[in-house]
């Protein structure tokens, strides 16, 4: 008897395991692949899930057939037409649950849903028949991987891209349980029949609002409701608070209608801060009637208070604000020596294995916050080519950097063979956490902040690993940044053995080469170090434990890379001897190319050159005399020589 009753209770188990299928899946869609989803369907509405895991398998060449990832479904349930949807964050009606943006892959891969958990397919489980419940095997313009389908237990591979429109169809399952490619249909049984469920969308389409705003939140459906329809939201998120607004966050659609808005009140809180994120989401609405087209709609609220520091930026730059912040006896290594000998002094001193630290890739993003803020405001970095500011968290997060800033590589990673270097790059540890590294690790300049910048991610992909000199930046820059990838490369030069300058623009990657030192050279002279630059080159130390010596000490430059290498180098009496005589330039912009030098007391030699290097004016003055350039509209280097100082800055005609 006690048989029998096992026998029944196996049979039926593996009679509800197979009530879960595989619907459809879509793993290509328009642009950055945002709109992707997997869909699983029971025969029943409101199903559990409960003891069925999701896996997805890698079919590629280096994906070895092995998970990719795997979702445990315990405590989910399909809907009221017996779905369950499963995609990223921007698909649309909302799905039953959210995977990360991209997630499901385009080559050779499978899905299959499995009784069990996530716990049986760890990292390197590959695809089983083993408590297999469902299962497809497909790709996207790939021909089929056998291996993959024998490991599935299957016969049939599909091919999203059948009908050569893989962007705007997806896999499905017909009312024969036979696969199809059609057009998608995400949250609705694939045949049209069902339950018609109503969408709620969140109608607000500015991304970026400002503290003291008043806003307009429209909440609305897609046909009009049969009673009235009360829709609770919020608004809070993190550091964005109850505090941080005012306003009702509750609005009712009236009988008929289809929309229904409020009104929020962005208070002003007097308190310097970062931009904050506010996120619009709905709570819950009756599953059996509704359901959401959007949801989760972020907004940054830009701050109105924020910092700004006492010096300019690389666009307007001050000299001699920000003093050198060079610990003591840092550079006395490098005293009385000259060619190789002084080389090698540099690097014992910016590669000093148990001294100097590499952070992780991940960390990057951080440091540059720091280090590449705009002074003009606290919430922005400065991107380096396009000379202009960028709010800090529009950051490039997804494969599409439009609108984006991201990590420049000055010293391009592909001509410098450095990469990625293992787990400690995977993530975020912070200032205090960091590897020893040495002048040999050269995969550490994957991550040193000297060679990286915050750039604009269009603009960085225009640059790509072109050299210095063959790439000049986007049309009508002032050139801002020539000294800072000059010094910047002079920097990786010394601080890495297996990097070297050269003149002209090799074309072989992966050597180590990067050209053109004439242009690096006349660049340096041509832009200064700055009080941005100086700032920058204060805060690596805090994170690095070593400086860029050609920030610190410009002639340096010379003795290493130029005309003196034969000659002695010898430190100054102290750091601030190396400051630069500061004087300030009114009005600049000029709007006649006439202007005054402050700070001069006796007599100096003026020269303005173009920023390719053309001197076109010279001139001797005294001091309070003022500069006739008669010049055209542009941005031009101000060389100012004293008896016993020399100077140089921008001036901008307009």
């Amino acid at each position: 008897m006690k048989n029998i009753i096992l026998l029944i209770g196996l049979f039926f188990y593996g009679f509800t395991n197979a009530q879960v299928i595989i619907n459809e899946v879509d793993a290509d869609t328009p642009g950055i692949d945002d709109m992707e989803f997997i869909e699983l369907k029971t025969p029943n509405s409101f199903t559990a899930l409960d003891g069925y895991v999701l896996v997805h398998f890698n079919g590629s060449n280096f994906g070895n057939n092995e998970v990719y990832w795997a979702l445990d479904l315990d405590d989910f349930e399909t809907d009221v037409n017996g779905l369950f949807t499963i995609g990223g964050p921007e698909l649309s009606p909302v799905p039953n649950h959210y995977i990360p943006t991209n997630s499901i892959l385009n080559g050779n891969a499978a899905f299959g849903i499995y009784t069990g958990s996530s716990a049986d397919f760890s990292e390197g489980t590959q695809a089983t028949t083993t408590n297999l419940i469902d299962a497809l095997v497909y790709s996207v313009n790939n021909p089929p991987s056998q291996t993959l389908l024998d490991l599935m237990g299957e016969t049939e591979h599909l091919d999203e891209n059948l009908n050569g429109s893989k962007d705007f169809e997806s896999i499905q399952r017909n009312n024969e349980g036979d696969w199809v490619i059609a057009e998608p249909t995400p949250r609705a049984l694939n045949d049209g029949s069902g339950v018609t469920l109503n969408g709620v969308a969140i109608k607000f389409n500015e991304a970026i609002i400002e503290e003291g705003d008043i806003i307009e939140i429209e909440f609305e459906t897609d046909f009009p409701v049969e009673e009235d329809l009360v829709i609770d939201f919020t608004l809070a998120n993190d550091d964005f608070i109850q505090n941080d607004f005012d306003g009702e966050t509750s609005v009712t659609i009236p009988f008929g209608e289809t929309s229904a808005s409020t009104t929020i009140d962005m208070l002003l809180d007097n308190q310097p801060e970062d931009d904050e994120l506010m996120i619009i989401s709905m709570l819950p609405l009756d599953q059996t009637t509704y359901m959401k087209n959007n949801n989760n709609i972020q907004v940054w609220v830009l701050d109105a208070d924020f910092f700004v520091s006492p010096y300019g930026t690389p666009a307007e730059p001050t000299y001699g604000l920000v003093q050198k912040a060079i610990p003591q006896g840092y550079y006395d290594g490098l005293d009385g020596k000259s060619g190789e000998e002084l080389k090698q002094a540099l690097k014992d001193i910016i590669a000093e294995e148990g001294v100097v630290r590499i952070h992780p890739y991940e960390d990057v993003w951080g440091m540059l916050n720091e280090l590449d803020q705009n002074p003009k405001n606290s919430n922005q970095v400065w991107r380096i080519y396009t000379e202009s500011p960028e709010q800090k968290f529009l950051r490039q997060r997804t494969s599409s950097g439009v609108g984006r800033w991201n990590r420049e590589h000055v010293f391009p990673q592909s001509r410098g063979g450095f990469s990625s270097y293992g787990d400690f790059d995977d993530f975020s540890t912070g200032i205090n956490s960091w590897q020893i590294t040495s002048v040999d690790s050269l995969r550490h300049g994957y991550s040193d902040i000297h060679s990286l910048r915050v750039a604009d991610a269009t603009e960085n992909t225009v640059r790509g690993n072109k050299h210095i000199g063959q790439y000049t930046g986007p049309s009508g820059n002032q050139g801002s940044f020539y000294g800072d990838v000059s010094r910047s490369a002079f920097y990786m030069a010394m601080r890495y053995n297996g990097l070297e300058l050269v003149e002209g623009f090799p074309t072989e990657t992966q050597n180590g080469q990067l050209g053109d030192l004439t242009t690096m050279l006349d660049w340096h002279e041509l832009d200064p170090p700055d009080d941005f630059e100086m700032n920058r080159n204060n805060l690596a130390w805090n994170w690095q434990r070593n400086r860029n010596p050609f920030i610190d000490l410009p002639e340096l430059v010379d003795y290493v890379f130029g005309d003196k290498q034969d000659q002695v180098w010898n430190n100054p009496m102290s750091a601030e001897d190396f400051n630069q005589q500061s004087f300030s330039i009114y009005p600049n912009p000029s709007a006649d190319g006439r202007f005054f030098i402050e700070g001069l007391e006796e007599k100096a030699n003026i020269q303005l050159f173009t920023m390719q290097g053309k001197r076109v004016h010279l001139q001797k003055i005294q001091a309070n005399e003022a500069v006739e350039s008669n010049l055209s509209s542009g941005t031009y280097l101000l060389k100012i020589d004293t008896k016993t100082s020399s100077s140089s800055t921008r001036v901008i005609i307009k």
